[in-house]
């Protein structure tokens, strides 16, 4: 019976990965593209959800709905990128500063700490009803999973026009971009904009997934989103090295996060932990890359002799 409860509940699990997979590839963009870690997502992913619900509960399409809130993100990106760029605040800081003043605007947005939307009396997109015994076009995980190859098929087109290129290459070298005649700020606040319109987006499908919005249901939302990008590039790493399928092993990234989650809490592990424990894992594949290059390489050059040292730093044997 307790091997069923587990079964049962991955469809749920999934879909649920699927959902903040969205929010993952937002924050894989500012992280690995722009090379900056924007902590605005922890705000922006509720912002996204309270001017979906609240749109929806006063009477617009739920594609209405969605578009309001992926432009409420590009907004909240905005703000963040004109206080790097523009007032020239370190970019963790604006992240932070974003984010604090995002609490107080979720709060307006929604006129209490949570809003709560029936999935009997509007028609949602996305559902936890909606995983299992559903025609096969409205589950969950088949329209996420849809959605979700349109945004990477549209960033993967994006970012190989030139103005997507200009975007990667601020965040691979500023310094030369700029020589380049790349308008770097510009870069900056697109793609913060874009990012945080992805997670704004993925918080307005969580939104009608759970039936609600509440003011913390952003809350460590960048821990996760990082551990998504860490695992999908740790166990996908090597298979995918075209930029779309790059894209694809985040979300794969935050299905198996998910779905860990799920085996833990199976196995009983005290649900006040999980925060903890997902800062750990995120710590340690942080730490992987640093640990090979500090320690095993180490072992290596030992290994190849002198000969093999002075020709890697560029001498004769």
């Amino acid at each position: 019976m307790e091997i069923m409860s587990l079964i049962n509940a991955l469809p749920g699990a999934a879909a649920q990965g699927l959902i903040w997979g969205i929010m993952a590839i937002g924050v894989y963009l500012t992280y690995r593209i722009l090379d900056i870690a924007d902590l605005t997502v922890d705000g922006s992913m509720c912002t996204g959800g309270a001017v979906c619900i609240m749109m929806m509960l006063a009477g617009n399409n739920v594609w209405i709905s969605m578009a309001a809130a992926l432009a409420a993100g590009m907004a909240a990106g905005l703000v963040t990128g004109l206080f790097h760029t523009f007032m020239g605040i370190p970019a963790i800081l604006s992240g932070i500063l974003s984010q604090l003043g995002l609490w107080s605007v979720n709060l307006k947005i929604m006129g209490k700490a949570n809003q709560a939307i029936n999935v009997d009396k509007f028609p949602l997109l996305v559902s936890m009803r909606f995983n299992k015994n559903v025609p096969f076009f409205k589950n969950t995980i088949l329209i996420v999973v849809l959605v979700t190859v349109i945004l990477i098929a549209i960033l993967y087109w994006f970012f190989g026009t030139e103005l997507g290129c200009s975007l990667r290459a601020t965040g691979c070298n500023g310094k030369m971009a700029r020589a380049q005649g790349i308008n770097t700020d510009f870069s900056r606040v697109l793609g913060l904009m874009i990012s945080n319109g992805l997670v704004a987006f993925s918080g307005a499908l969580l939104t009608q997934y759970q039936g609600f919005a509440d003011i913390n249901m952003g809350r460590g939302a960048i821990v996760i989103g990082l551990a998504a990008v860490i695992i999908g590039e740790a166990v996908f790493g090597k298979i995918f090295k075209n930029f779309g399928f790059k894209l694809l092993s985040v979300s794969f990234g935050s299905i198996i996060y998910y779905l860990v989650l799920q085996v833990v809490i199976w196995r009983g592990i005290d649900t006040d932990l999980l925060k903890l424990l997902s800062a750990l894992v995120v710590a340690v594949f942080l730490a992987i890359p640093v640990w090979k290059e500090k320690y095993f390489s180490g072992i290596g050059k030992k290994s190849g002799g002198p000969g093999k040292n002075l020709q890697e730093r560029g001498g004769r044997a």
